[in-house]
């Protein structure tokens, strides 16, 4: 899941933390510039995209794009984000993109706190790029390069995942690239889940689920797997014994959708590389393996998936602006649903199999009639985009999370709202319900899951896992007092 999120950031426009690390913390110098005795000139895919990816994307790409700022594409950098244009074309010394990332202005980028600036030989590459003209790929040819994972900055925590398992014990959540597991009812942390095979590129333990973010999460309908998506992988776990069962590898780019089909026996993962075809998968549950690649179902990120209920269909949302309908498990093209005006971030199916219900970056809930293809209405509750839809099963209830910190339970039927989860602070990106709503559980960019009373809508607790709980200061404690004294 999520914001229109991978290794560190660069920008002209980070967020307010990373802006305030850097006036606290100033560099200690610009980066040196290594001679670059080549003659033949900078190509974009090969010698500049790869920099962007192993530096920058974590912030910069697919749903975070910080400072409205995406380096997903040559022409979306070249565009710019909130401080506009970053580069001037035949003029490193004047580009702001050269400047920060060199550390000539700041703030630096990535930031210092991060501890992974761009190596002389990597900023050399850059300004020549950029004094060559910043020209993009060769003949509009995507070449992608190879990505060398490491893990994410420290600051990354973002709660991007939630699942609540159908018995109702356990809450799961990816916070950052860890997998945390919470007593359903108390709050209480119960354990991690550890992929012990993970390690970094020089060869430590990473001790983390995944390597990259946790970006999407979901139990099984018998509660025995849970499946979780990260960058060119999904892992299905042993929800009891916290081990993987099988590791599928071969996606494109992030695993940011999940969904089990109703019986259990199929798995639907939604992805793909921004601007890209988007990657939709259907797999067999029990092998892992591919049943159905569905080419060219969307000309852009997958960002939903979601089986109707009687296991027949699947409906998917993207970038492209469009839900799809396709045949299962053959992927066939039935249907498309166009009304929204960004990103559609999430689709799922009312009990009933008749309403489908879109979540949109451009703030709109949209309900629509399935069997006449045709919107039956909007729903305008939310202030920024909405990034999680999942339903209530068995019910014409459904559950949103938005940027705007807000949680929301709507009813299909007449698109009223129904409770408020309060309590947010920040961007939200994920949201998940037990079968019986009875158990809420929503994360967000603060890296703060909570769970809620389903019914009423009330706070039961803001979870953090052990290691990120704030410490009790005691230097404000009374000293104890001698007993010999009077």
């Amino acid at each position: 899941m999520r914001r229109i999120l991978p290794l560190a950031c660069l920008t002209v426009g980070l967020a307010a933390a990373h802006a305030a690390d850097e006036k606290k913390d100033a560099p200690a110098g610009p980066i040196a510039i290594a001679p670059l005795t080549r003659k033949d000139p900078i190509v974009y895919e090969k010698d500049v995209a790869p920099i962007f990816a192993n530096k920058c994307q974590v912030c910069h790409a697919g749903n975070l794009t910080e400072g409205k700022f995406d380096l997903g594409t040559h022409a979306a950098l070249i565009k710019g984000g909130k401080k506009g244009p970053p580069v001037v074309a035949g003029k490193a010394e004047e580009s702001l993109l050269w400047q920060m990332a060199s550390h000539r202005k700041k703030p630096v980028m990535p930031p210092k706190s991060e501890n992974n600036p761009l190596t002389p030989e990597e900023v050399a590459i850059l300004k020549l790029w950029i004094d060559q003209g910043a020209k993009g790929p060769v003949n509009d040819v995507r070449t992608r390069p190879k990505v060398v994972l490491g893990l994410p900055p420290a600051l990354v925590k973002p709660v991007r995942a939630v699942a609540v398992s159908p018995d109702k014990t356990t809450v799961a959540a990816g916070r950052g690239n860890q997998v945390h597991l919470f007593d359903a009812k108390t709050g209480e942390f119960k354990k991690s889940f550890v992929d012990p095979q993970l390690k970094t590129p020089d060869g430590k333990p990473a001790a983390a689920a995944h390597m990259s973010l946790v970006e999407a999460m979901v139990y099984s309908p018998d509660g025995k797997t849970l499946a979780t998506g990260s960058f060119q992988e999904m892992n299905l776990w042993d929800a009891e014994k916290g081990t993987i069962r099988q590791r599928v590898t071969g996606f494109v780019d992030r695993v940011v959708a999940i969904a089990y089909s109703p019986d259990g026996k199929l798995i639907a993962t939604g992805g793909g590389a921004p601007t890209e075809d988007g990657e939709i998968k259907i797999l067999d549950a029990a092998t892992g393996k591919v049943v159905t690649d569905i080419k060219n179902g969307h000309s852009d990120t997958v960002f939903g998936v979601s089986f109707s209920p009687d296991g027949k269909l699947l409906a998917t949302s993207g970038a492209d602006k469009f839900v799809k309908v396709f045949e299962v498990p053959g992927g066939k093209f039935v249907k498309a649903f166009e009304g929204h005006t960004h990103h559609v971030m999430d689709v799922g199916w009312s009990a009933d199999g008749k309403k489908l219900a879109s979540a949109g970056a451009d703030n709109i809930i949209k309900i629509w009639d399935y069997e006449k293809g045709e919107k039956i209405r909007d729903i305008q509750g939310h202030q920024k985009q909405v990034t999680r839809l999942v339903f209530v099963p068995k019910t014409a209830q459904f559950l949103t999370a938005s940027g705007d910190s807000g949680v929301m339970l709507w009813n299909t039927d007449n698109g009223g709202a129904m409770r408020n989860f309060t309590g947010g602070k920040d961007f939200m990106y994920a949201v998940a319900v037990s079968p019986d709503g009875a158990v809420v559980a929503t994360g967000g960019e603060e890296g703060i899951v909570r769970l809620y009373n389903g019914t009423n809508a009330q706070l039961v607790k803001a979870m953090l896992p052990p290691d990120a709980e704030p410490k009790k200061d005691d230097s404000k404690k009374e000293p104890a007092k001698d007993p010999k004294k009077k």
